[in-house]
């Protein structure tokens, strides 16, 4: 039970604004693409194969994270927790400045906490506050590191579920091995699942400057409801620059429920240019997640990264 609490937790720190619509209780309200009219396939010479082929085969959207170590930068974090009625009742504010190089790694610029967000003990209330901790406070130093296979979820507990979530990420479309009823439900490209999804992209514009393709996995709308209950990726929305058709951005929406958990998620992660490197500059997360004998815990994250500055690490 506690790996299945971790693989959810993950999940939730990874991290819509890609997907055009206001989730239930998510702090980010920049929108950064405006889009077009639906591509015209015959005159682009694009299909859908082109674009799954394109997901599936993608390194760059992990090599970004890897990037960062490259950089200096900053990075400003802001959690929100909530009760069973959405009512913010903890709040976490942090504003780190990342150094790649000299003794000092991590430099709190800012640090605020208010209402439930810690135990008598010191411990954080919910568990997805410490991975998220886990994940960002050490992925400047550990996690993404060269060369590093996606796995398929062996290792000790935090690298098996931090394995899961990377697959699910970065190679979405494949299975996530080790939770029960959960593995082959990412398989979204399948020749099976592909009968319960529309497939479709339009063209757009990314921070006002880049030009993109946004191609969009989506629920068939006239499935019955037992059928939609029964698929666990609701959306899935993967933004390509049309200069180079590297992946810019992705947003996930995921909704399961079962005897042994009960899960609404929603994340966005989106990169941005500095230089030659493209590198994350915006994560963004809402949703809640309930497991027997377990508090249900309800969050939201909004992760901005700036002020990249290269410095000492190749």
């Amino acid at each position: 039970m506690k790996g299945i609490i971790a693989f959810f937790s993950l999940i939730g720190v990874a991290c819509g604004s890609f997907a055009q619509q206001i989730p239930r209780f998510n702090p980010d309200t920049v929108k950064t693409i405006t889009l077009g009219d639906n591509v015209n396939i015959v005159s682009q010479k694009l299909s859908v194969e082109t674009f799954i082929k394109a997901i599936t085969t993608d390194t760059t959207f992990y090599t970004a994270f890897r990037k960062m170590k490259k950089y200096s930068f900053t990075a400003e974090n802001r959690i929100y927790t909530y009760d069973k009625k959405n009512k913010v009742n903890g709040k976490v504010y942090r504003k780190i400045r990342h150094h790649n190089s000299g003794p000092v790694k991590v430099e709190y610029l800012a640090k605020q906490d208010t209402g439930k967000v810690f135990k008598k003990n010191g411990k954080y209330q919910l568990y997805t506050l410490e991975m998220f901790d886990y994940i960002f406070m050490n992925a400047y130093a550990s996690d993404f590191v060269p060369n590093a296979p996606a796995g398929d979820g062996g290792g000790g507990t935090n690298a098996s579920y931090k394995q899961k979530l990377k697959t699910l990420i970065f190679n979405p479309g494949r299975p996530v091995k080790g939770i029960p009823f959960i593995g082959s439900k990412t398989e979204i490209f399948t020749a099976n699942m592909r009968q319960y999804y529309d497939y479709g992209f339009q063209s757009g514009m990314y921070l006002d400057s880049i030009p993109v393709y946004r191609f969009k996995v989506s629920v068939k709308e006239d499935l019955s409801s037992w059928t939609k209950d029964g698929l666990m990726i609701k959306e899935l929305v993967t933004i390509f620059d049309k200069r180079n058709f590297e992946i810019l951005g992705r947003y996930v929406d995921m909704k399961y429920s079962n005897m042994l958990f009960d899960f609404d998620v929603q994340m966005n992660i989106e990169m941005s240019y500095f230089g030659e490197d493209k590198l994350p500059s915006k994560i963004t997360y809402q949703g809640n997640w309930n497991v027997p004998f377990k508090k249900e815990e309800r969050a939201s994250f909004l992760i901005l990264q700036k002020d990249y500055a290269a410095g000492d690490l190749k």
